[in-house]
């Protein structure tokens, strides 16, 4: 069998390094433009973080040679250039392959969710989505996690779970829950952007408590209303995802909310990072998608604020709690 992977960027890089053993090739597709002779020849990443990939890996800049005999294709570009790629490989692509994204976000002004996205592109090919709480740097030393794997067409969730297992390190659930898996694991980069700069401004585990369980409040709110399964988002790719993202360091997102609360601006943040914080434009996708449709997220809206106006954490974590007060959700999860 022949796995192709789409970006070779921090989470691409993992996931070609992981699942290698598990196929007879594996390549690793990447714009010419960001591929540089070095990375193909020596197969090694520095940045964000060191990655050697095995020998059996090809790296290929050319998209119809990467995806040829391809039986799963795996999306791993940022979620603005998903259309893009979707959009080339349709003239390469055959019925037979299986389509999976692993990119975290929503299209902005569409606020469509990848897969909806790529079977826009590429009508006909099964698609599927892979979310979970998969930190990259954890992942690369071998630490054990689970995911889930949705599709609607339960035999193809079947056939990758048993495909993309990796014993005793990457565990997978399938799940026919599409839109929840996919939203549980978009939503959470903006909680977990809010998390980082209450925890640089030394705020405590009340508020961090807090700040969880009224940032999976507005994630079950407009998952649900999207269609979501709510039992969905107490899981891996929601509630599991949120936990560790909003915990840890290794979360570009929470790096980023982390600098914010330090007073730093934007643009260097981004710089320093050298790779993706898919939170940052998804604040501005879900705060245009719930003035739409016309539900109540302030939290998100306060993480928006920070990173695109001139508004401070501070400023915006005494606006959030000095407003008018409201009862508390409930959700029923029964069958």
């Amino acid at each position: 069998m022949k796995l192709t992977v789409l970006g070779a960027g921090c989470w691409g890089s993992v996931l070609t390094w992981l699942l290698a053993d598990n196929f007879d090739e594996i390549t690793l597709w990447n714009k010419k433009e960001f591929t540089n002779e070095e990375f193909i020849k020596t197969k090694k990443l520095t940045k964000p973080m060191e990655i050697q990939l095995p020998d059996k890996v090809e790296i290929n800049t050319n998209l119809q040679a990467a995806i040829k005999g391809a039986d799963v294709i795996l999306f791993v570009v940022s979620t603005s250039g998903v259309r893009e790629v979707a959009r080339q490989l349709k003239e390469f692509v055959t019925p037979d392959q299986i389509l999976v994204n692993a990119s975290k976000g929503l299209e902005l002004n569409t606020f469509k969710r990848m897969t909806e996205v790529i079977q826009e592109e590429i009508p006909g090919n099964k698609v599927a989505a892979l979310s979970g709480p998969t930190l990259a740097g954890e992942v690369l030393r071998g630490l054990p996690t689970a995911a889930s794997i949705a599709c609607e067409c339960p035999e193809t969730a079947s056939k990758l779970q048993d495909i993309l297992h990796v014993k005793d390190k990457f565990r997978l659930y399938s799940n026919p829950d599409v839109i929840g898996v996919e939203l549980g694991g978009s939503l959470k980069n903006v909680i977990a952007i809010a998390s980082g700069f209450i925890d640089a401004m030394n705020l405590g585990n009340n508020t961090r408590g807090t700040m969880l369980t009224r940032g999976m409040a507005e994630i079950a709110r407009i998952s649900i209303t999207l269609g979501a399964n709510p039992s969905t988002l107490y899981g891996l790719s929601g509630m599991g995802d949120l936990i560790a993202t909003a915990s840890s360091p290794l979360s570009r997102n929470y790096r980023v909310g982390y600098m914010l609360g330090q007073g730093k601006k934007l643009d260097e943040i981004l710089a320093s990072l050298g790779s993706v914080a898919e939170g940052v434009k998804t604040s501005k996708a879900v705060c245009d998608l719930v003035k739409e449709l016309g539900i109540s997220a302030p939290l998100t809206e306060m993480v928006y604020e920070v990173i695109h106006t001139e508004i401070t954490p501070q400023e915006a974590v005494s606006k959030l709690m000095n407003r008018s007060l409201k009862q508390e959700e409930q959700y029923y999860f029964g069958n």
